[in-house]
């Protein structure tokens, strides 16, 4: 950000109107379409403006990572805490625009190195964080984790998401509702029937 910009003043306002038209139209039509000129128009700015705030397409895609990612390491912590953070992880990572957004980022990133390598640091203390949690939470469940480690536990739950919607993109969803049935069967028996419904209606990476 130059010299001189200031949080509330309309650069910060450009900028987060031109975040968020990125933003809307990934989810909307695929990474694939986030074009300077196609998020200018979204944002209903001009398309000089894209490039004033950001240099690149690639500090742009950085940016709006990084405003969400930070969302998702505060709202996991505040799911961990909850009175049922099994289920809590589980219903956030397999909401439909969390994985969208997930799913379409991850895609995005082979072809960014920069987002490769923030996604990749990002996920590590994401992970690091889910699994020091669930360290503490499955022996007082009851769980061996001699045979399902905290490790395998966390990459289980917050996998199957990826999966679905990248099968399901391509119309395929044998064994979907099989997977997502033993899961629930697994989270009900060792918390119970799930007393509220835990997601996030921004979308953001899990």
């Amino acid at each position: 950000m130059g010299v001189g910009r200031r949080v509330g003043s309309p650069d910060a306002r450009n900028r987060a109107l031109l975040l968020d038209a990125a933003e809307r139209l990934m989810m909307e039509k695929g990474y694939a379409a986030v074009s300077s000129r196609r998020v200018a128009d979204a944002a209903g700015l001009k398309p000089q403006l894209v490039h004033y705030y950001f240099r690149t397409m690639d500090e742009l895609f950085l940016e709006m990572f990084r405003r969400r990612a930070q969302d998702g390491l505060e709202y996991q912590r505040a799911l961990l805490r909850s009175p049922q953070p099994l289920w809590a992880l589980w219903q956030f990572s397999v909401e439909p625009t969390v994985a969208k957004f997930t799913t379409e980022l991850l895609a995005l990133a082979n072809h960014r190195k920069q987002l490769r390598a923030e996604i990749a640091r990002y996920s590590a203390e994401l992970r690091k964080e889910a699994q020091d949690a669930f360290e503490e939470l499955l022996p007082s469940y009851g769980v061996d984790t001699e045979r399902l480690p905290a490790a395998v536990a966390i990459v289980l739950m917050t996998s199957v998401s990826r999966v679905v919607m990248m099968e399901e993109s391509l119309g395929f969803s044998d064994g979907h509702r099989e997977t997502f049935a033993f899961v629930e069967s697994y989270l009900t028996e060792l918390e119970g029937e799930p007393r509220q419904q835990y997601s996030e209606p921004a979308p953001f990476v899990g």
